[in-house]
């Protein structure tokens, strides 16, 4: 039997690697993201740089892929599969409507804005215009497995199935502990996890995300962390300008650097679970309230083993009514 992962950033990608990891008993294969008709035009066009069938993010997970001598197969197109495993629903790709799908929430979602009201009232609207916020919303998976019973509470809010939806935690996020295990060379700082909302043609006021962040360290040493999806040459500039003396790292673990900082600084950042998680001081531009309630499960690692278990279930459920089907 064989299985599809659909991968997609280097986040997403690694997820989906770790569950395949309790599945090796099956023929499994691997692809960046992809998309058909019109998003495919606009892809080969560059104009889809800021999404996951970006060249460069598809060029990031290849790289992954290949260094861990993953099976290939680009837009699934080599094999007729049993189940598909996707890190995200904003796009449906036509040679996987008929297959089962588990889904995988891939970490924090967008805030609910404009375009995610838009393509709520207009249904017939590309999904990804609203990015994460309309994540589950396609409806086109048997399994939506998610970071915490907060989250389940919230997908089914925006009207998520709630029978598909399960509470696994998910796997880069569900351990965060591990973390203090680390040899980054500096402790006590204060951190800023920086976003690529800018690259994703959204308004930030940068200059003033700085200078918060230089009034919220009140003189400790301030690091930046930069977003693996944006502009590192231009953001280094502006924390150059705007604080000057800061530490600046367009690479490495961000989770490995929240583990060592004493304050935690995100604007609309995956990381700031792993903050809350370990317990720092956490400032976001999002509702604190609302994100403890959204903090991914800490199980333990456990979370890559119980999603490929329901991508069992899933698939001999398909393969039982398929023959059921065929009696009848």
């Amino acid at each position: 039997m064989k299985i599809l992962f659909i991968c997609g950033t280097l986040n997403q990608t690694t997820q989906m690697h770790q569950i395949s990891e309790y599945l090796s008993e099956y023929d499994l294969y691997f692809t960046p993201h992809y998309a058909d008709g019109l998003e495919k035009v606009l892809s080969k066009l560059y104009m889809t740089e800021f999404t996951v069938i970006g060249h460069k993010l598809v060029a990031k997970c290849m790289e992954y892929l290949q260094a861990n001598n993953l099976k290939i197969d680009v837009g699934g197109k080599l094999h007729n599969y049993d189940l598909v495993v996707s890190c995200s629903d904003m796009i449906v790709q036509k040679n996987i409507r008929d297959l089962p799908v588990v889904l995988v929430q891939e970490g924090i979602t967008d805030p609910e804005r404009f375009t995610y009201h838009l393509v709520k009232a207009l249904p017939f609207l590309p999904r990804w215009i609203a990015g994460t916020s309309v994540a589950g919303l396609g409806h086109s998976y048997e399994a939506f497995c998610v970071a915490s019973e907060g989250y389940r509470n919230l997908f089914m809010s925006k009207g998520v199935i709630p029978e598909k939806l399960r509470v696994t935690g998910i796997p880069n996020f569900d351990n965060c502990k591990r973390f203090y295990e680390n040899d980054f060379p500096y402790k006590g700082y204060a951190l800023v996890c920086t976003s690529d909302l800018r690259e994703k043609l959204r308004f930030e006021n940068r200059r003033g995300f700085i200078e918060d962040a230089v009034r919220i360290a009140a003189g400790r040493r301030l690091v930046f962390k930069l977003h693996p999806n944006e502009n590192a040459k231009r953001a280094t500039a502006e924390i150059e300008r705007y604080a000057p003396g800061a530490l600046v790292y367009s690479s490495g673990s961000a989770e490995e650097m929240i583990a060592n900082c004493d304050v935690l600084i995100t604007s609309y950042s995956t990381t700031v679970f792993v903050g809350l998680a370990l317990g720092k001081e956490v400032y976001s531009k999002l509702d604190m309230a609302e994100l403890k309630r959204l903090t991914p499960l800490q199980n333990g690692g456990s979370s890559a083993e119980v999603i490929a278990q329901i991508c069992r279930d899933v698939m001999y459920k398909n393969v039982e009514k398929l023959l059921n089907d065929s009696k009848t």
